[in-house]
């Protein structure tokens, strides 16, 4: 069984939890440079007996505890940046910054860390092994993760790494988690339909790129539905067109953007093939030819069964077993913790932090201008992290 006051010493501390949370949902940094916070997050651990590495290609740093005794290697993970967008929410420590909003929670998810780093330091003589607290910028879309692997900043890795993530639109402190695929791979594609332009009055003397790049668009729809198997989810979206000058003006050509989301190697590879070749053909129908461009996101995030089992567990060991909400199908949006996954065992569940008695359905979910996080469910976060690297180093995925 897991220490009986975990749970109480998260609480004991939760005022130092929100009040960095706070700080850094104020100040608001973008993409793999976020100093500030980074600065704030060592000023709040500044006196604890922690091993400190950074540097490279960003400002994401690694706190390492060491315990009393040598044993196994845990990470814990919490992402610092936020996203480019305004805040509406009128809350009293809103972003000060115009334009920029941790409307992901990612202020939540450091402040949390940081407070398991406070309650595991405390617990230092009873741990054997190694807590890493690995706090990442670069999450949103920046390949954060990747990047502090390749600096080197997670050598040796761990034997097994956790994360959490906030929902405002979920029970208030239910925690979720499934084995397998839990969110999928990001892709980015770009079409380019090749025409030759001309005026709109006279169609018949070019080569008009836009009902091609139309029927492009509809071609990799029926792609999805007649290629692959409606069990296994595959998305599509075409989310940007562009094309044309004016309204009597026929285009040379149009551009087409969007997203790809798989939850398979497999199937990835094989849509980045069909996509090429759905968007090449249906152009040459027309007379037209196209280019493709596909950019690599982030990989499928895949969650080892054994590390689902241990933080479900350690749910329903610190809050009861009401807590702990398997869940059934993924998660179509992506996460950069995959990196981590695709090298070592582990697990990301998923925190619900809509005020208590609220309707959790209707709340604003993340990416919202207006959304908030009932800050009361924080120390839950902080000892579920906490327990679950205890829980590790005392029997690993025993």
């Amino acid at each position: 069984m897991l220490h009986p006051d975990l749970l109480d010493s998260a609480r004991a501390i939760s005022d130092r939890i929100v009040t960095l949370r706070r700080a850094i949902h104020a100040e608001p940094e973008l993409g793999l440079q976020t100093p500030k916070t980074m600065a704030k997050v060592r000023a709040a651990l500044a006196h604890l007996p922690l091993e400190w590495r950074e540097g490279g290609a960003t400002t994401g740093a690694v706190a390492t505890l060491k315990g009393s005794k040598p044993g196994l290697r845990v990470l814990l993970r919490g992402d610092m940046d936020a996203l480019p967008m305004p805040e509406e929410t009128g809350l009293d420590f809103a972003s000060t910054i115009p334009g920029r909003m941790h409307a992901c929670g990612h202020d939540t998810h450091t402040a949390m860390l940081a407070g398991a780093a406070e309650v595991l330091c405390a617990r230092r003589d009873e741990i054997a092994g190694e807590v890493q607290f690995m706090f990442q910028p670069g999450e949103e879309g920046y390949h954060g993760a990747r990047h502090m692997l390749d600096d080197g900043l997670i050598d040796p890795l761990p034997d097994a790494a956790f994360a959490l993530h906030i929902m405002p639109n979920a029970r208030h402190g239910a925690v979720a988690g499934r084995a397998g695929p839990l969110m999928a791979a990001a892709d980015q594609f770009d079409i380019v339909v090749e025409g030759r332009g001309g005026h709109a009055s006279m169609p018949h003397d070019t080569l008009d790129p836009v009902p091609a790049a139309c029927a492009v668009v509809s071609a990799i729809q029926a792609m999805v539905t007649r290629r692959f198997n409606a069990a296994d989810a595959v998305v599509v979206t075409v989310t940007m067109i562009e094309a044309g000058t004016a309204h009597n003006v026929i285009p040379d050509r149009v551009s087409l953007r969007g997203t790809i989301r798989t939850l398979s190697a497999r199937d990835r590879e094989t849509v980045h093939a069909l996509v090429e070749e759905t968007a090449k053909g249906v152009a040459s129908g027309y007379g037209l030819s196209a280019r493709v461009s596909i950019e690599r996101g982030f990989p499928v995030t895949v969650c080892d069964e054994r590390a689902v089992a241990l933080g479900s567990a350690v749910t329903g060991e610190l809050f009861g077993e009401a807590a702990w909400t398997p869940m059934p199908n993924p998660i179509m949006g992506a996460e950069d913790f995959s990196y981590l996954l695709e090298k070592v065992p582990g697990a990301m569940f998923f925190l619900g932090v809509a005020h208590e008695g609220d309707d959790w359905r209707s709340c604003c979910s993340i990416h919202s201008t207006r959304m908030v996080v009932d800050e009361s469910v924080m120390p839950r976060g902080t000892a579920l992290l906490a327990g679950c690297a205890m829980r590790f180093l005392e029997r690993g995925f025993d």
